[in-house]
């Protein structure tokens, strides 16, 4: 907001004064709200909700957008297929601030502010509006030269001899195969919660990985990396989502850029154009260079 702590600072006293109660814990080291200032936080932030929803409503009245649209969104995912296409999408609305929080881990976009959240997942039952804005296929895939020394597994179960890495902490991959979904527990000697990360580690052939194919896509055409087992994917529930809070009255600032990204993608989104995931990509296989070190 551009004030001052000493601003703030003074304004929360001058609250306190005139509610009769204390909404902060203050020691020298942190700042804490009490149960009452929780309270009286959680009751405020509905009504400015309240008061949101209903400029949503006039804005509704009209075709621009304005203000500021907060988003977060997965750091590849926002990397790769939305900040490319935002030059085109800001030119549209010139008026429209975007503030985008990127995190490959679950935000609480009501606790935090968020305006949406653009998901790639399987989306659990909850009182948010999802809208489903692409498929996302997920692959095993490696490198040729990875799979050239350590074979190329054929069953699920040789996934077990393989080095499989993963995305987050849970040692899992959920498939759908020819016989139906199957949990196969894998093994690793690299876990991260960055995507980024993981799609190095294959591309450096450290081992196999379960990855989306707008991830991987440009990967797959190059030769740079192979599919494996291709009867298997993850679960089918798995897509890019919009998500955002449930409201009767969407503002425009927020359809708009649904809509925007949901004719960007399509139904068959342009990642997955011209790939064949049935076979080798690439015949040829050449050794990517050592990077230098900084």
């Amino acid at each position: 907001m551009g004030l001052s702590p000493a601003v703030v600072s003074k304004r929360i006293s001058h609250m306190e004064e005139r509610l009769g109660a204390r909404l902060f814990q203050r020691t020298t080291r942190q700042l804490k709200l009490t149960e009452t200032g929780e309270g009286f936080y959680e009751r405020v932030v509905g009504i400015l909700a309240d008061i949101e929803e209903a400029e949503a409503f006039v804005s509704q009245l009209n075709d621009k957008a304005s203000g500021t649209l907060r988003v977060t969104a997965p750091t590849a995912f926002a990397r790769m297929h939305i900040a490319p296409h935002l030059a085109t999408f800001m030119r549209q609305h010139p008026d429209l601030t975007i503030e985008m929080q990127l995190s490959d881990q679950i935000v609480d976009i009501v606790g935090e502010g968020m305006d949406l959240a653009i998901r790639v997942a399987e989306l659990d039952d909850s009182s948010l509006v999802a809208r489903k804005l692409a498929p996302s296929r997920h692959v095993i895939c490696g490198t040729p030269g990875y799979l050239d020394q350590h074979g190329r597994p054929k069953t699920l179960a040789d996934l077990a001899k393989h080095n499989c890495l993963t995305t987050g902490f849970h040692q899992v991959w959920r498939l759908d195969g020819p016989d139906g979904p199957s949990v196969v527990k894998v093994n690793s000697n690299l876990r991260s919660n960055s995507s980024d990360v993981v799609h190095e580690a294959v591309l450096s052939g450290l081992g196999l990985a379960l990855r989306s194919t707008w991830e991987i896509s440009e990967d797959l055409k190059a030769g740079r990396l192979d599919v494996v087992l291709p009867e298997y994917r993850e679960t089918q529930g798995v897509a890019v989502f919009a998500v955002y809070p449930c409201r009767q009255f969407i503002p425009a600032k927020l359809k708009f850029f649904v809509d925007f990204l949901a004719q960007q993608y399509g139904p068959t989104p342009y990642w997955d154009r011209g790939l064949d995931l049935t076979r080798r990509q690439s015949p040829v296989y050449v050794k990517p260079a050592m990077r230098a070190a900084p």
